[in-house]
């Protein structure tokens, strides 16, 4: 048996999703024409802060969440569907993995952040802590 790199996975994904970088996503997200979701998990978030507006949906809960025919599906985050998604991690790979899903369960106006949470916090951000 061959197991696939994860490595790999993310190089398949990257050569299908959209990539933004920060400078582009912090502009729609002033126009507000987007809906920032970071996948990160909340221990992160507590150490390190969050993007003011984002939306918080752990990896894990992500698929569920953004399913119409799930329990857990979170129609009042999304009520607008004219608004891009665009996903963030910590660095762009656990991100890039999920907008491939994303694709995979039809959203077409999808796209992650490439860089992710530390490259966003390198361009103008605003950063908030809850302590």
């Amino acid at each position: 048996m061959t197991i696939k790199s994860s490595k790999t996975l993310v190089d398949e994904a990257l050569k299908i999703i959209e990539t933004q970088d920060p400078v582009m996503t912090k502009k729609l997200h002033d126009e507000e024409k987007c809906i920032l979701i970071d996948i990160r998990d909340i221990r992160e978030l507590q150490n390190e802060g969050s993007i003011k507006g984002a939306l918080h949906i752990p990896r894990g809960m992500l698929e569920f969440w953004l399913d119409p025919s799930s329990p857990y599906f979170k129609k009042e985050k999304f009520n607008d569907s004219n608004k891009k998604l665009v996903l963030f991690c910590a660095g762009g790979l656990r991100s890039a993995l999920a907008t491939k899903t994303l694709l995979e369960m039809g959203y077409k106006n999808v796209a992650h952040v490439d860089g992710g949470f530390g490259a966003m916090c390198q361009t103008g951000f605003s950063i908030q802590k809850d302590n």
